[in-house]
């Protein structure tokens, strides 16, 4: 059975063990016997470790960052993969991570631990090394169960901020849509107790009703109003930022082909100038 997997491999592989030492040589020299060409990673995966944490330790990444914000369910991951499509440069730090980043993050995904993140946010930061400029999410430090390498934290921190506003009723629409949550009410339910404390209890126990029945768009509406919204409001009052773009849509396509008028706009880049409010004059 082991073989017969395989045979059914037809993209580039590397075989390793810890060390890289008699047991993967001996798999690739069995693979090589069976006619399967397969790499041998040197060292093991011990020495790529080493490798992954030698180059975070750099801490050196020259393009400019543009970090897409917004209070949540403003759609900022379905913007980033949009941005991608159309072949801008972008790196998503929650679908590395595994986790997006709130207190629910985890349900529905498998989150990774620091040194999968590590090694696939190397990866990406090289791959990206040469841009003039990159997209990415506002992120806090931590996203689940891994940390942003500090210098890149600090560049994002630093970078060029597009702030998202959309109406209520569409962020809702946007989180129901990005977590499915029917048929998942206990793992919700066990995920809300762990902010319940930080909400009025009248209203906290009305969201947590409302999971258990399934009306789910009635819970969101709430945990954004009273949990969600002035959270991320005062940590925006907390660390403004000079060069701040701020734009105003109706839908997730309305923001879409706003940033995209953004990303075509040389003043983006001039960091040098204040540019609120550029799209809602």
């Amino acid at each position: 059975a082991f073989i017969r997997q395989f045979k059914k491999i037809n993209t580039p592989m590397t075989v390793f063990c810890w060390r890289g030492g008699m047991r993967s040589k001996t798999a690739a020299t069995v693979l090589d016997l069976m006619g399967i060409q397969a790499n041998r990673l040197s060292g093991g995966i011990r020495t790529y470790r080493q490798w992954v944490v030698k180059e975070l330790e750099k801490e050196s990444f020259s393009p400019k960052l543009i970090v897409l914000n917004g209070y949540t369910g403003s759609g900022k991951t379905v913007l980033l993969n949009r941005l991608a499509d159309e072949g801008f440069p972008v790196i998503n730090l929650e679908q590395l991570a595994g986790h997006r980043g709130s207190i629910f993050g985890h349900i529905g995904l498998e989150p990774n631990n620091q040194k999968k993140f590590d090694s696939l946010l190397i990866h990406e930061l090289q791959k990206m090394k040469d841009e003039p400029y990159v997209y990415l999410e506002g992120e806090s430090k931590r996203i689940g169960k891994v940390l942003i390498p500090s210098f890149l934290f600090d560049k994002k921190e630093n970078g060029i901020h597009v702030f998202i506003h959309l109406p209520m009723e569409q962020r809702v629409k946007n989180i129901l849509a990005d977590y499915n949550p029917w048929g998942a009410e206990v793992k919700f339910i066990e995920a809300f107790k762990l902010i319940k404390r930080r909400i009025h209890m009248p209203i906290a126990k009305e969201i947590e009703v409302r999971i258990g029945e399934g009306k789910f768009e009635e819970a969101v509406a709430l945990l954004l109003e009273y949990y969600y919204d002035p959270r991320y409001a005062y940590s925006t009052t907390k660390h403004p930022h000079e060069n701040d773009f701020v734009i105003y849509a109706d839908s997730a396509d309305d923001a879409f082909e706003q940033i995209l008028n953004l990303s075509l706009s040389s003043r983006i880049m001039n960091s040098n100038v204040k540019a609120v409010d550029y799209f809602s004059e």
